[in-house]
């Protein structure tokens, strides 16, 4: 029993010690404006990154991503094994991987997901991987796999533990909730029947909130008073929200701190949107929805009846804002006036209906710093490389 002891714990040692290259693929363009300032896999589905959800397993990840982020999200000097950076692991794919030889691949339908050694340019060598696999290659696969990675992240988070109590005052319907250290809800109702409610540390959800899993709202973040959630939503951390939220994905430090919908969206860091603003997702005739392709340059079909808004990193809408269906808004792009504006606005612009100008680079790091600051944040040497990058690369948009 000795001997078996310790090859179980040998295995799951070198299990969990793979090194994994999480790689940019051509879906990182895709996936664009949310990645301008982030590899594919510091995307949030579900609870967590795609990359935390490789390091919550225990695996030391790197990322193969743009020059100028490369400093921020550095890469592995050597990897055991690389794996597209929008696949969301299951503990299946990742023994495929772990299992693949030198020269070996992993595909799922036309796309390669994992290779040792150089990546082949198609699928024609690789093994196929049948098992199921959330990948995120569109910017609306983070809210439609949403439900999906929420239920597969809260199980990976809470095996085993212990919620933190719920306070009395709370209706509770279903067990699947579970408070971190910090965490509180109180006299709202919480309905997990329809997918499971986590609150990270610290987190909070005011008096008078109605929420429908799942939800997942991360570390420091508030539901404010009286708030509405429908799922499956997340929130990361540092995020305030009110009004109404449906199946919508704020990545991390953003605010809708009034009300106001919100609906089948994904939000990047430091956003904020107005009081009063709203989306549309969902056209009046009920067809397909339209939106912006980086690739293509031009409004394409999205295959999605429900789509509302995609909004990069530092971008801000003035009170009573309201986005059409599908519209998608750079980086750094302050929103404002009356009326919709157009469903696609350019990175470091500012303006609404009326048109809009640049908004120059130094004015818009001003801005960053200001709210950054507000979290204890700055902009230090490698935000502001990261901006300077993604101001000039969009430069033909703003024309």
């Amino acid at each position: 029993s000795g001997l078996f002891f310790a090859l179980t714990f040998h295995n799951q040692s070198n299990y969990l010690k793979m090194r994994i290259q999480l790689v940019d693929s051509s879906n990182r363009d895709h996936l664009l404006p949310l990645t301008f300032t982030r590899p594919v896999s510091e995307l949030r589905c579900g609870i967590l990154t795609i990359a935390e959800k490789y390091t919550r397993r225990g695996h030391a990840v790197g990322n193969e991503t743009q020059s100028y982020l490369q400093r921020k999200y550095p890469s592995l000097a050597k990897a055991d094994v690389a794996v597209d950076g929008g696949v969301c692991p299951t503990d299946e794919f990742l023994a495929a991987a772990e299992a693949l030889t030198l020269g070996q691949s992993l595909c799922k339908g036309d796309t390669v997901i994992a290779w040792k050694g150089e990546k082949p340019a198609d699928t024609s060598g690789s093994v196929c991987f049948e098992g199921p696999l959330n990948i995120v290659a569109r910017p609306w696969d983070i809210w439609g796999l949403n439900a999906a990675e929420l239920e597969a992240d809260f199980d990976l988070i809470t095996a085993g533990r212990t919620s933190a109590p719920i306070h009395e005052t709370c209706t509770v319907i279903g067990d699947r909730i579970f408070l971190e250290e910090g965490a509180k809800a109180t006299a709202s109702i919480l309905n997990t029947t329809s997918g499971a409610i986590y609150l990270a540390k610290d987190a909070e959800i005011m008096e008078g909130c109605v929420v429908r899993g799942g939800l997942a709202l991360g570390a420091h973040s508030a539901l404010k008073l009286g708030t509405k959630i429908y799922g499956a939503t997340t929130l990361g951390p540092h995020c305030k929200v009110g009004g109404e939220v449906n199946n919508s994905v704020l990545i991390g430090y953003s605010n809708k701190g009034h009300d106001g919908f919100l609906g089948n969206s994904a939000i990047g860091e430091w956003c904020n949107l107005g009081a009063d603003t709203n989306n549309s997702n969902l056209k009046n005739n009920y067809d397909e929805v339209k939106a912006w392709s980086y690739v293509s340059k031009r409004f394409a079909k999205t295959g999605q009846q429900f789509c509302g808004l995609i909004m990069g990193d530092h971008s801000k809408s003035g009170i009573n804002t309201m986005f059409n269906t599908g519209t998608v808004v750079g980086v750094s792009a302050n929103v404002y006036g009356a009326g919709f504006p157009r469903n696609f606005i350019a990175s470091f612009s500012w303006g609404g209906p009326q048109g809009t100008m640049e908004y120059k680079l130094d004015k818009a790091l001003d801005t960053a710093h200001r709210m950054m600051q507000r979290r204890g944040l700055a902009v230090d040497d490698v935000e502001k490389e990261i901006l300077q990058a993604v101001y000039e690369q969009t430069s033909e948009f703003r024309r």
